[in-house]
């Protein structure tokens, strides 16, 4: 199977699929103009005159159960019908019910953007096709594994989340610890707290390694280089981390000063995320937008507006094609950073969302709020997939379980003639079971990376539950006190969390090492 690219996209002239499928297509593409036609017609708000209306277009004037709002909709519906069959674009019903609308037109907004905005989106473009290229391809190959081993695998994993216990308890700084972050190879922890630093800690030992300081107020959002601490240099950037003092500083793991401070936002930072790639960051802020910047410049590529109160969290899919944004005005967006469009809206929760999570199969997104539930959200439907009663006051985080990459000399499995990228499969379905314990594991490894995921809340507690049918599975208490942030190692060894008494907390299987 070739490797698809942004070229090769292009010069696809199968992309559409079937004749078929662009009759189909076609078909959709015209009822969404007449709808969008529709919408601007217009017609009388007095149920009277829409009766009128109805009897002089030969319609009935009322339907059985009809209420008048129903009525108007269907007057609507009607004359954007008669008027596609004519080739118009609207109609006027009367000089009266035309004065009653709204003089202004509702034009689409566009922002200008740079010339280096373009190239990123480019990039975005081409580093996401091949990336969701393997990923749906992988997901293909899983779904043909036998039943057996899947409840294995569940089985096993299921157990040891369940076995989590408290390993020890570390007090992390003057002030609450508001994020704890476990670095790619799992060998240690960022904390951001209240106090304006970041610290750096060997894990399991929560022992300290490094203060850095450069900000002036509270951390709201630290996140690490996909590639810090495994194929990283530790003299380059590492991590970046957000603040209420309105900037965001890139850090070396060797240097207590900053490298570089990026500042633009008006308003209290909070959450902060690391693209796939390495070379971008998004910024959540209290002024109502969040940014993309490019860490090699440090400086701001896009400002994204959307939300209509303060945004609080943010992440990355990890294809690196998506973006999403939650905010205190209990919605959530999903962006496509490649051509800037809302992919998807959120809406559902009825309280400040505190925290959002792409899912590993990158198609489900889990956001949590105050309004003391998890809700689970399919970007290929389009609306929530289910919603968790998840804690007894406010759920400031939640995170799905990422499975480490594959070791540097592993060789990754050759993908099969029957696997394609154009919606069908050849007749050759025929999977070869995994053999060896090595084999085994490396199934396991990537079978297990989006099985469950982790929440905190409020109420002091870290909850744990099933991906696939949202089941509780654990629940570990903490000190007592605010659940702020919690993580996973991408290890799956050790799970942290972050309150507001000032201490993080680490838990493993069976409270061991």
């Amino acid at each position: 199977m070739s490797e698809l690219t942004f070229d090769t996209l292009l010069d696809d002239g199968n992309f559409q699929g079937s004749e078929r499928a662009r009759l189909e297509n076609q078909v959709i593409l015209d009822e969404l103009e007449r709808k969008k036609k529709a919408r601007n017609l217009a017609v009388p708000t007095d149920d009277n005159k829409v009766k009128a209306r109805l009897r002089e277009i030969g319609e009935p004037i009322t339907l059985f159960g009809e209420r008048p709002p129903d009525r108007r909709d269907r007057l609507i519906y009607v004359l954007s019908q008669i008027n596609a069959a004519r080739g118009e674009d609207g109609m006027q019903v009367d000089e009266e019910s035309s004065e009653e609308s709204s003089d202004e037109e509702v034009e689409e907004f566009y922002s200008p953007g740079s010339l280096e905005l373009l190239e990123a989106r480019r990039f975005l473009a081409e580093y996401s096709l091949p990336r969701a290229q393997k990923r749906v391809a992988q997901q293909r190959i899983d779904s043909k594994m036998p039943l057996g081993r899947i409840i294995d695998i569940r089985k096993k994993v299921f157990a040891e989340v369940k076995s989590f216990a408290n390993l020890g308890s570390q007090i992390g700084d003057e002030r609450p610890i508001s994020l704890v972050r476990f670095s790619p190879n799992s060998h240690y922890l960022l904390t951001g707290s209240w106090a304006g630093n970041v610290k750096l800690w060997n894990v399991p030992d929560c022992t300290p390694i490094r203060t850095y300081r450069g900000h002036t107020d509270r951390i709201g959002g630290v996140a690490w280089h996909p590639q810090a601490t495994t194929s990283l240099g530790e003299d380059v950037v590492n991590f970046v981390s957000g603040a209420a003092d309105r900037s965001l500083h890139l850090w070396s793991l060797r240097s207590e000063t900053p490298l570089a401070t990026m500042k633009g936002h008006a308003n209290r930072i909070a959450r902060v995320a690391f693209h796939p790639s390495g070379r971008y960051v998004a910024s959540a802020s209290f002024d109502t937008t969040w940014r993309l910047w490019d860490v090699a410049t440090a400086t701001e590529l896009l400002l994204q507006e959307g939300h209509s109160k303060e945004v609080f969290s943010i992440d990355f899919q990890n294809d690196g094609a998506l973006c999403a944004s939650g905010g205190l005005d209990a919605i959530g967006r999903v962006w496509d950073l490649r051509s800037g469009r809302t992919a998807m809206v959120l809406d559902g929760h009825v309280e400040a969302i505190f925290g959002i999570s792409f899912s590993p199969n990158g198609y489900q997104i889990a956001t949590s709020s105050g309004d003391d539930t998890i809700r689970i959200w399919d970007m290929r439907s389009l609306k929530a997939l289910y919603t968790i009663p998840a804690h007894l006051s406010n759920v400031s985080d939640v995170r799905f379980f990422f499975a480490d990459e594959l070791p540097p000399n592993h060789a990754a499995p050759t993908l099969t003639a029957d696997v394609v990228m154009n919606g069908t499969e050849e007749s050759n379905p025929d999977v070869k079971p995994a053999d060896t314990d090595e084999d085994k594991a490396v199934e396991e490894r990537k079978y297990r990376s989006g099985l469950y995921l982790a929440s905190g809340g409020y109420d002091g507690l870290v909850k744990l539950w099933s991906a696939d049918d949202w089941q509780l599975l654990r629940t570990l208490p903490t000190d007592g006190g605010k659940v702020m942030s919690i993580d996973m190692s991408h290890d799956g060894r050790m799970l942290a969390s972050g309150t507001y008494n000032r201490n993080f907390q680490i838990f493993t299987p069976d409270g061991g090492i």
